[in-house]
């Protein structure tokens, strides 16, 4: 059997949806793009969602919108994708890399004191394989610092911080989600529709705040400085005069993209079920194995289940990580690493001086972890047949 470590969960709705939006005569930016930004706003509950053609898009508009400056500093950590970073370089300003909690590969928030400096602007927690950060300690470092704080959620549609059990309803005790959702908490949060995401529309993205000139900045920039977008320019509503309020970007999301997201939020908790489910099944196969650590999910938090991201016990093996993804593949499973922490990449080594040995979480993390297929629409047999082969190698490979 080969398992893919992705596949789309596209159904009949999205197809409906994009052929709607291609039968409309207007497939770039219009009005399926305002419905997405409504609907998801309302789902995640904040003021404001501007729709981007990518989260990396939506990261340089973040720090556009608070006025990053050349030589600022911005504090990510180091176990996260190169967009992270890169976006904070477009301004010529410094990623200031931390090392990451060794159990979440989440931010390590007593590394993030350290760094501050009176250059330091903000903060970019990275919410790793969709479990959140410890939000409330960094919101209140950043409030003692006077810095904003841009959520990297790329991984983390939907989640939930601060879970409570309560409310009794039809004379039953239920447990409801009396939370934050990741959305809501920092100064902005930017979301992925990146292919392999929990809500996937190919490339996109999406920014989510409560402050109404951020918002309108963003959304002026997002289609190059312009005071209208398209859209409303030729539709009944605008009109053919515009001005260029300032340098913009090209980074407008199409109708056809919004056509998958908005088939796509409709029933993205149920996808994020069929997640949990399978990330479920493979915690219970794996726990009793000594060669194998899963996931830990902090008490009262909500993973996205964006990754299910197993650590060999390497004192259990002969083999390393590496040979070990390798002895995956041979058995028809594809599996994959996130991420090559930051200060490894001969671009951030180069250019910031970072040396391995100031981050030792991230450098054990990375010697241990691999990333399991885990998307919708998997089917039992290939759940069971990547169970079968982990197992299978753990056996071989036992010391």
């Amino acid at each position: 059997m080969n398992v893919p470590f992705h596949k789309p969960y596209i159904t009949e709705d999205e197809i409906s949806e994009v052929v709607d939006s291609l039968k409309s005569g207007w497939i770039t930016m219009g009005p399926k793009v305002v419905r997405f930004e409504e609907e998801f706003k309302n789902y995640i509950g904040a003021r404001h969602a501007v729709v981007v053609n990518s989260c990396t898009a939506a990261l340089h508009l973040a720090l556009k919108a608070i006025n990053i400056k050349p030589d600022d500093e911005v504090i990510i950590p180091t176990m996260t994708f190169t967009a992270t970073g890169e976006v904070v370089c477009y301004f010529n300003a410094k990623p200031v890399l931390v090392d990451v909690d060794r159990d979440t590969h989440n931010i390590d928030i007593s590394a993030i004191e350290k760094v501050i400096t009176s250059k330091t602007r903000a903060i970019i927690p990275v919410h790793y394989g969709g479990q959140p950060c410890d939000m409330d300690e960094i919101k209140q470092i950043a409030w003692t610092n006077n810095l904003r704080v841009i959520e990297d959620a790329a991984h983390s549609l939907p989640a939930w911080y601060k879970i409570q059990q309560s409310a009794i309803s039809d004379q039953h005790l239920e447990e409801k989600r009396i939370s934050k959702k990741i959305g809501t908490i920092g100064d902005m949060t930017c979301f992925s529709f990146y292919a392999t995401k929990t809500l996937a529309t190919g490339e996109g993205g999406m920014v989510t705040t409560e402050n109404d000139e951020w918002a309108d900045r963003i959304r002026t920039l997002r289609l190059h400085g312009i005071s209208k977008d398209a859209w409303k320019r030729y539709s009944s509503e605008g009109s053919w005069y515009y001005e260029v309020l300032e340098a913009g970007y090209k980074y407008n999301m199409t109708d056809i993209q919004a056509a998958l997201g908005l088939a796509q939020l409709k029933k993205v908790e149920l996808m994020w079920g069929m997640r949990k489910e399978i990330a479920l099944k493979y915690t219970e196969a794996f726990e009793p194995l000594e060669e194998i650590i899963t996931p830990h999910i902090r008490h009262g938090r909500e993973t996205a289940w964006h990754l299910y991201v197993i650590k060999l016990n390497l004192d259990a093996l002969k083999i390393d990580r590496g040979q070990f993804v390798e002895e995956l593949k041979k058995r028809g499973v594809s599996a994959s690493v996130h991420f090559i922490p930051l200060h490894r990449h001969p671009f951030y080594e180069k250019t910031f001086g970072y040396d391995r040995k100031d981050f030792p979480n991230a450098e054990w993390i990375y010697e241990r972890i691999i990333s399991l297929p885990v998307y919708p629409g998997m089917s039992d047999k290939e759940v069971e047949y990547v169970i079968e082969s982990v197992e299978d190698v753990c056996k071989k490979f036992r010391r």
